[in-house]
C-alpha cells in the first residue's frame, strides 16, 4: 500500500507541478499583447481493483487549452477594422477642412478684393493706376486657387504614399502567417504561442482591411481581406500589389497577383484603412478637387466672357483677362481614355457654358445599337450624345472634338469638364489698357424680330471709311435668311447691299458675329466709339460677382467655394462623430476577449497559492508513505 501511495504522491506532485507552470506562466504574460490565457486541465487516473475494492491511482493533467472565443476574436477584428477606418476618414477630412478653411480662405478674400477694384474702376475708368490694381487682383485670385489645388494634389499624393506603405506591410504579414501556417500544421494547431503570435499578425491586419478568418482542418488558417480577395491560401501567401490608375495614372489602384495571375481589386471594398484612403480619396478629396476646377472656370469664362463684350483703352474688343478656359492642353486633359477601348479615338472637351457644369464626371460609352451614351456617375441620369461634323454636342455645358481616329463598339471614355483648371488658371492678360471698361453701342430698331442677336468680335481699324463712331453712325440691315445686309450712313445714305459669310460680317473696319434663331430682316445701329469715361462694360463687370453664373443659375461664384468648404466641413464632423462610435464598439469587443482570454491577476494569485497548497499536500504524502516505509522496515529488523 505503501507504494501506491508513492505513486498517488508522484502524480499529484507533478500535476500540481504543471498546474503552477501555467498559472506562473500565465502571470508573467499578463501585459505580453495578444496573450491569451492558458488552463491545465486535470484528470484522474484509472481505478485498480484490490480485493473486492477500486482504488484510485492519482491524476494528470490531460490538457493545457488556450482560452480563446472564436465569435469574440470576430468581433474584435470587426471593431479594429471600423475603428481603424474611422480614425483614417477623421485624419484625413480634418487635414482638408484645414486646407479649405484656412489656406482657402484667400480665394474669397482675393476674389472680394477683384470684384471692390472693378467696381472702384466703373468709377473712374480711365485710371491706370486702379486698372493695374485689377490686373494684381486677378493675378491673386489665380494664384490663390493655384496654392490650393496645390496642397489638394499634395493630398493626393500623400494618400497614394499611404496606399503604398499599407500594401507593403500587408504582404509582410501574409508572408508571415503563411509561415505560421506551416509550422502549426507541424503541432496540428497546437502550438500556443504560434497561435498568439498569430491571432495578433490578423488583429494588425484587420486595421487595414476587414479581415476573414477560415479554419482549416490541418491546423492551418486561411485569410481573406474585405471579403473577397484572398491573402493567404493554405502555406500560400498572396501579393496585394499598386499599379498606375486607369484611366487618370495619379490615382493608384490595388491588384491582387497569385503565381502568373493578377486581378484588380477594388480598395473601398476592402474596408479598415485602406479602405478608408480610397473613399476618402474618391469620394471627397476628388470631387472637392473637380469643385474648386469648377470655380476657376467660372471666375476665367464669366471675366473672360464680359471682356468680350467691352472695348478697351485702345478701342479694341476686350482680350481675356485669364487664360482661355478651351485651352488645347487643358482640353485634353479632361478625357480619360479607357485601357479596353479597340477605338483609336482621341478626344477632346470644351467647355461650352460654365453655368451648366457641376463639379461632376461623367462616362461615356459608344455602342452601335445604343450611339453615344452619356451617364453621371454621380446621379446615374443618361443622356444621348449628337455627332456632327466631328463634334459632340448635347453634353452639359460641354461637347467634345473627335481630333483624330474614330470609336469602336463598347469604347468608353471618363469625362472631367474641370480637371486641370484650378492648376491652370493664370492671367495672360499683362497690359492694363486691355481692361474693357468701355462698351460698343448696337441699337437694334423697334420692329426687330428679336430673333437676332449681334456681338463684336474684333476691330481691325478705327480709321476704315464709314467706321462707326458718335456722330458717324452705321446701321446694318440683316437679312439673316439670306445671308446679306445693306449699310446705311448716319444720314440714311445707303452705303450698298452685301453678301456674307454666316456667321460673319467683317466690313468697314470691324467683325460682327452674327447670332440668329429663325430667317429675318432686323436692324442695328452701331456705334463703337471708345469713350474716356465709358464705365457701361465694367459694371456689367462688376455685376458679375452677385450673378448666379454657376450651377444653373443657383449659385455666384462666391457661393461655388463656400458650398465646397461646408461640404467638406461636414464631412469631417460626421467623421468625428463615427470616430465616437468606432471607439465604443471596439472598446465593448475588447473588454469582452479581455473578460475571456484576459490574464487576472487576482484569480492567478489565487490559484498560485491553491496549487501551491496542492503541491506541498501531495509532497506530505509522499513524506508519510516514506515514514511508513521506515517503520515497516524497523519492525522486521
Amino acid at each position: 500500500m505503501s507504494v501506491d501511495l508513492m505513486n498517488i504522491a508522484r502524480t499529484g506532485v507533478m500535476a500540481s507541478q504543471s498546474q503552477l507552470g501555467v498559472t506562473s506562466n500565465n502571470i508573467a504574460n499578463v501585459n505580453t499583447q495578444g496573450y491569451h490565457r492558458q488552463v491545465a486541465e486535470q484528470d484522474t487516473l484509472g481505478s485498480q481493483r484490490i480485493g473486492g475494492n477500486f482504488y484510485g491511482t492519482g491524476t494528470y493533467v490531460s490538457d493545457v487549452k488556450r482560452i480563446y472565443n472564436d465569435f469574440a476574436a470576430r468581433e474584435l477584428r470587426i471593431g479594429q477594422s471600423t475603428l481603424s477606418a474611422a480614425q483614417t476618414q477623421d485624419q484625413k477630412l480634418s487635414e482638408l477642412d484645414q486646407i479649405f478653411s484656412q489656406l482657402g480662405q484667400s480665394i474669397p478674400n482675393s476674389l472680394t478684393n477683384l470684384f471692390a477694384d472693378i467696381n472702384g474702376l466703373a468709377d473712374l475708368p480711365s485710371d491706370l493706376g486702379i486698372r493695374g490694381s485689377v490686373l494684381n487682383n486677378a493675378s491673386e485670385v489665380a494664384k490663390a486657387i493655384n496654392q490650393l489645388q496645390s496642397s489638394v494634389n499634395s493630398q493626393m499624393q500623400q494618400t497614394n504614399d499611404q496606399i503604398i506603405g499599407i500594401t507593403e506591410r500587408v504582404n509582410e504579414i501574409g508572408v508571415e502567417l503563411a509561415n505560421i501556417n506551416r509550422e502549426l500544421m507541424k503541432s496540428s494547431g497546437q502550438d500556443m504561442a504560434l497561435l498568439d503570435h498569430q491571432d495578433s499578425l490578423i488583429q494588425e491586419l484587420s486595421q487595414y482591411a476587414q479581415v476573414n478568418v477560415i479554419p482549416l482542418e490541418t491546423g492551418a488558417k486561411s485569410i481573406m481581406l474585405g471579403g473577397s480577395m484572398m491573402l493567404v491560401s493554405n502555406q500560400v501567401p498572396m501579393s496585394l500589389g499598386t499599379e498606375q490608375g486607369e484611366p487618370f495614372a495619379e490615382e493608384i489602384a490595388l491588384n491582387a497577383t497569385s503565381g502568373a495571375q493578377t486581378v484588380a481589386v477594388k480598395g473601398e471594398q476592402l474596408g479598415g484603412q485602406l479602405g478608408a484612403l480610397f473613399s476618402y480619396r474618391d469620394n471627397s478629396l476628388l470631387p472637392a478637387g473637380r469643385e474648386l476646377g469648377q470655380l476657376a472656370l467660372g471666375i476665367a469664362a464669366s471675366l473672360n466672357d464680359q471682356q468680350a463684350q467691352g472695348l478697351d483703352a485702345n478701342g479694341q474688343v476686350g482680350e481675356p483677362i485669364f487664360r482661355d478656359i478651351n485651352d488645347p492642353l487643358m482640353a485634353v486633359g479632361r478625357v480619360g481614355v479607357d485601357s479596353g477601348n479597340t477605338g483609336n479615338a482621341a478626344l477632346s472637351l470644351d467647355i461650352t457654358d460654365v453655368n451648366q457644369l457641376g463639379g461632376t464626371e461623367y462616362q461615356l460609352k459608344f455602342t452601335t445599337a445604343g450611339g453615344y451614351q452619356l451617364t453621371d456617375t454621380t446621379t446615374g441620369a443618361t443622356s444621348t450624345l449628337t455627332l456632327t461634323a466631328g463634334v459632340l454636342t448635347g453634353g452639359p455645358g460641354f461637347a467634345l472634338n473627335i481630333n483624330s481616329g474614330a470609336m469602336a463598339d463598347g469604347d468608353s471614355f471618363t469625362l472631367r469638364p474641370s480637371a486641370g483648371a484650378a492648376a491652370g488658371i493664370a492671367t495672360v492678360m499683362t497690359d492694363a489698357k486691355g481692361i474693357a471698361a468701355a462698351a460698343p453701342k448696337m441699337t437694334p430698331a423697334a420692329a426687330n424680330s428679336g430673333n437676332t442677336e449681334l456681338t463684336l468680335t474684333a476691330v481691325t481699324n478705327k480709321n476704315a471709311a464709314n467706321f462707326p463712331t458718335t456722330g458717324n453712325e452705321l446701321t446694318l440691315e440683316i437679312n439673316t435668311g439670306a445671308s446679306t445686309y445693306e449699310a446705311f450712313d448716319a444720314n440714311g445714305t445707303s452705303l450698298g447691299s452685301f453678301a456674307y459669310t454666316a456667321p460673319t460680317i467683317s466690313a468697314f473696319g470691324f467683325t460682327l458675329e452674327v447670332s440668329s434663331s429663325g430667317a429675318a430682316t432686323d436692324s442695328f445701329t452701331l456705334d463703337f466709339s471708345s469713350h474716356a469715361g465709358d464705365n457701361t462694360n465694367i459694371e456689367a463687370m462688376a455685376q458679375l460677382a452677385d450673378s448666379k453664373l454657376m450651377n444653373n443659375g443657383k449659385s455666384t461664384l462666391s457661393d461655388v467655394f463656400e458650398n465646397t468648404k461646408l461640404d467638406v466641413g461636414s464631412q469631417a464632423k460626421a467623421a468625428d462623430i463615427k470616430l465616437g462610435s468606432a471607439s465604443a464598439i471596439l472598446k465593448q469587443a475588447q473588454d469582452r476577449v479581455d473578460s475571456e482570454s484576459g490574464v487576472n491577476l487576482d484569480e492567478e494569485a489565487a490559484n498560485l497559492m491553491r496549487f501551491q497548497q496542492s503541491y506541498q499536500a501531495a509532497a506530505r504524502i509522499m513524506t508519510t508513505a516514506q515514514q511508513i516505509f521506515d517503520t515497516l522496515l524497523s519492525s522486521v529488523r
